[in-house]
């Protein structure tokens, strides 16, 4: 049997390695355009910030250890140009010689991933302006920024990519200003969390625009002057564009093999094209959403790998394993915050038409009275009735990554929060507390699963009626030091000495700090007899990072409008 594979970064290395350990006697070959192979693609910022400082260490194979361990042939700046499909063949041209020759198979994978974006702005070739998906753009960046510690960076895409290079950048000594068209960066997040997550970036010095828009670029003697709709220009030393990425599907297009509806390679189950005897894995694919069922593409390591093993098993066994989908979980370091998100944000939900539930809670990342707790804020989304757990969001600081994975797990099994109620972790005052912030996640959702909670939201308060009152149940000292316009003092302590006053109003809406003190107040006013009476979810914390990040919002953009 003779295998030819596409592509030798996750998807096609990894199918490449099961593929040898599945069958001794075959013939695989490995196509990679590049110089490259199976590379850490995920550790290029992390070099080019001097985290990394190893170089090598970024390689997991190299062509000569391909050949060693697995006896594969590994061909780099070898480019793919055509498959006929009819006789099983591939055209290939040997980018060092520039010699085109043709190469017979049995079975091909496609693994030719995503390319970045790159929008057709005046000056977007010029020099200084980099995108980073390779090796080689990697050394790029690093030597163009040697000589430029000091200087000033713009990262264009507020998304994983572009923030994990706004740290590392920064990390160098360059000032950093990050430009993000959307309203938020990191556009897998609902609102409330990614606000956490920009008032971080803005308490590290970095200059976060939103909703900003970039026209083009002007070459100037030391740099590159960034032109923006609205605004005044920024003179950068480097430009990073970070917009985001699409798959690459030329190869598989003029093959004829079909397309899904996200422009992705389409595939089946077995992660079979619509030619039987051409699979594919990796960014260029699209698959149904488990959740949704709606055709997807995911551009994550994790998946690709996977999809790599079970693609190989396919070809050697005879279709033998489903691939269940990815619900697209990731993660990101932010300075010195951890987010992720796994399964479905809320608007994503909404926009797919799902009826979903959503709550926000703030707990410790560890016990309060064990050294170095910090507040982590976990959003689950949920279905009403069976309380299936659709998707999760976490942001803090420690235990973000284990917390996420066990969400992940939950979701990607259709199990519901209740399960996160029983969920039971190892304990000791390092690592958690005896109810983890999941469990507490999970009780908050069952409590408005069962009715024992009625929420608002942080974009509802303003809405509060006349003939209701906003009323916040922290303490005196708490309130008297920041509280929302218009909210009330009536600390839960306090507050069945005041049940009569509060008869007056037709409705209550409550909020504290993190949402605890808030539900609290919520049981007594309902066990005294209110009937209309509402918590707000994530409390202030939440309400004033939301709060705070719009204020800033509406400032720029008084300001632009200035200068327009």
């Amino acid at each position: 049997m003779k295998y030819l594979i596409i592509g030798a970064v996750a998807g096609g290395a990894s199918t490449a390695a099961r593929l040898r350990r599945m069958d001794e006697q075959a013939e695989i070959i490995l196509f990679e355009k590049g110089g490259y192979v199976s590379y850490a693609n995920c550790g290029l910022p992390y070099y080019i910030g001097e985290v990394i400082n190893d170089r090598d260490l970024l390689f997991v194979q190299t062509v000569a250890s391909f050949n060693k361990r697995f006896n594969i042939e590994v061909r780099i700046y070898s480019e793919v140009k055509s498959i006929d499909t009819a006789q099983k063949l591939i055209t290939v041209t040997d980018l060092k010689t520039g010699e085109t020759y043709t190469e017979s198979y049995d079975k091909l994978v496609l693994s030719p991933g995503a390319e970045p974006i790159r929008p057709p702005l005046p000056g977007i070739d010029l020099d200084g302006i980099f995108t980073l998906r390779s090796v080689p753009d990697m050394d790029r960046i690093k030597e163009f920024a040697k000589n430029r510690r000091l200087g000033h960076a713009v990262i264009i895409g507020g998304g994983f990519i572009g923030l994990e290079m706004a740290e590392n950048l920064h990390h160098l000594g360059m000032k950093v200003t990050i430009i993000e068209m959307g309203n938020q960066v990191l556009a897998p997040l609902d609102f409330p969390l990614a606000a956490i997550v920009q008032q971080h970036i803005r308490s590290k010095g970095l200059d976060l625009r939103l909703s900003s828009a970039v026209t083009g670029f002007d070459k100037l003697k030391n740099g590159v002057r960034v032109m923006l709709k609205d605004a005044e220009p920024i003179d950068a030393d480097v430009v990073i564009l970070s917009i985001g990425v699409r798959p690459d599907t030329r190869l598989a297009q003029a093959a004829g093999l079909e397309l899904g509806a996200s422009k992705g390679i389409k595939v089946n189950e077995y992660l079979q094209t619509s030619d039987p005897d051409i699979y594919a894995v990796g960014d260029a694919i699209e698959f149904p959403n488990p959740l949704t069922g709606r055709s997807m593409s995911t551009y994550l390591a994790g998946p690709a790998n996977k999809q790599g093993r079970i693609c190989a098993n396919n070809m050697v066994l005879g279709n033998v394993q489903k691939y269940p989908g990815s619900i697209n979980t990731a993660i990101v370091k932010v300075f010195d915050m951890t987010v992720g998100t796994t399964g479905m944000a809320s608007k994503h939900l909404q926009a797919a038409g799902i009826d979903h539930l959503v709550s926000t809670t703030h707990s410790g990342s560890h016990a309060g009275y064990y050294p170095g707790s910090k507040q982590m804020s976990i959003q689950l989304c949920f279905a009403p009735g069976t309380g299936q757990l659709l998707g999760a969001q976490v942001a803090g600081f420690k235990g973000v990554d284990k917390r996420l994975d066990l969400l992940a797990s939950a979701i990607k099994r259709e199990s519901t929060i209740h399960e996160l109620t029983e969920f039971e972790h190892a304990y000791a005052p390092p690592f958690s507390s005896a109810k983890d912030p999941v469990n507490i996640a999970g009780f908050v959702a069952e409590n408005i699963l069962a009715g024992q909670l009625s929420l608002f939201y942080w974009d509802e308060v303003e809405a509060v009626k006349e003939n209701e009152v906003l009323i916040d149940v922290r303490t005196r000292e708490e309130y008297n030091k920041a509280h929302i316009p218009g909210a009330l003092s009536f600390p839960v302590d306090e507050l069945r000495n005041h049940l009569e006053e509060l008869r007056t109003y037709a409705g209550i809406n409550i909020y504290c700090q993190v949402g605890l003190r808030g539900y609290l107040a919520y049981r007594i006013l309902k066990q005294s007899g209110f009937e209309k009476v509402n918590n707000l979810s994530g409390g202030f914390t939440t309400w004033q990072a939301c709060h705070n990040e719009i204020m800033i919002g509406e400032k720029a953009k008084k300001a632009d409008l200035a200068i327009a």
